[in-house]
């Protein structure tokens, strides 16, 4: 293995939004600093990702301070605060069921609901520390995740999707790859090491924090959402479900849980620590 490093930092401010690269990111118990701390629900309260609505991929929210600036093809850029209200509404994020608070100007809304042509409702979450558990089959006592889909933060590497994209172009689709890493919607990118490496990691050290590795990633249908036209294809997943089918699910990058807070940086080496 050569000497691993940080390559890349991604913050996604507002969940299946396009994600924003940093050159540094103060990492929380929950995740990055503004990571998923927005979302869009349905009139039934569930969680809107792309997995409903690929257009969510050409959407872009940039964090500001106290609030975050939201844009989209057609639509006139839209500042939205954190929102004041006090109450919360209950929301539904796949298996969990949280409290939230929706955005206080019904511009948002209506501005988001527009852009898809759905009835959406924009909401922030509180307070992290307490709001959401991380999966319990998987978690710590304590461990908490913003809204992200489970954990908080993903990893994944350039050895890893150059071998993907090595499959992908023996396949029946060679056509769509190679693929870029925006597909995978990671936190943290490393370079560096093997491809695959990442599959027996249980600890890791990025620049000043440390990480514990709970999970591989089971990977889903926005994996084959362009993220630059919002087509959707069949790879990454036929090609993992070939190769990269461990414990029933399709994987690919692993998900991290910070031990502490801490700063991480572009060029940080990454140590591998079991």
């Amino acid at each position: 293995m050569g000497y691993a490093q940080l390559q890349s930092i991604h913050v996604h401010p507002v969940k299946a939004f396009r994600g924003t690269a940093h050159s540094e990111a103060v990492v929380e118990p929950w995740g990055p600093a503004g990571d998923r701390r927005w979302m869009l629900i349905d009139a039934g309260g569930k969680v809107v990702t792309q997995r409903q609505q690929p257009r969510l991929a050409l959407a872009a929210a940039e964090l500001l301070p106290g609030g975050v600036r939201l844009t989209a093809p057609g639509m006139d850029p839209l500042t939205v605060p954190v929102p004041s209200t006090v109450g919360t509404v209950p929301v539904e994020i796949f298996r969990d069921k949280v409290e939230a608070v929706l955005a206080d100007d019904d511009a948002a809304h209506a501005w988001c609901s527009t852009y898809l042509g759905a009835d959406v409702r924009l909401v922030h979450m509180p307070d992290p520390g307490t709001c959401r558990p991380v999966d319990p089959e998987y978690a710590l006592p304590g461990e908490t995740v913003s809204f992200a889909d489970g954990y908080p933060l993903l990893l994944t590497t350039t050895a890893s999707l150059d071998a993907l994209n090595s499959l992908i172009a023996q396949g029946d689709h060679a056509h769509e790859g190679p693929l870029p890493m925006n597909r995978f919607r990671p936190n943290v990118v490393v370079s560096g090491t093997e491809a695959w490496a990442e599959d027996d990691w249980s600890r890791v050290a990025i620049g000043e924090v440390t990480f514990r590795v709970p999970k591989k990633c089971g990977r889903c249908v926005v994996t084959t959402t362009d993220q630059a036209t919002a087509e959707r294809g069949r790879e990454p997943l036929l090609t993992l479900a070939r190769h990269r089918r461990l414990d029933g699910k399709l994987v690919f990058g692993q998900n991290l849980v910070p031990l502490h807070r801490g700063t991480i940086q572009v060029g940080d080496p990454v140590t591998i620590l079991g």
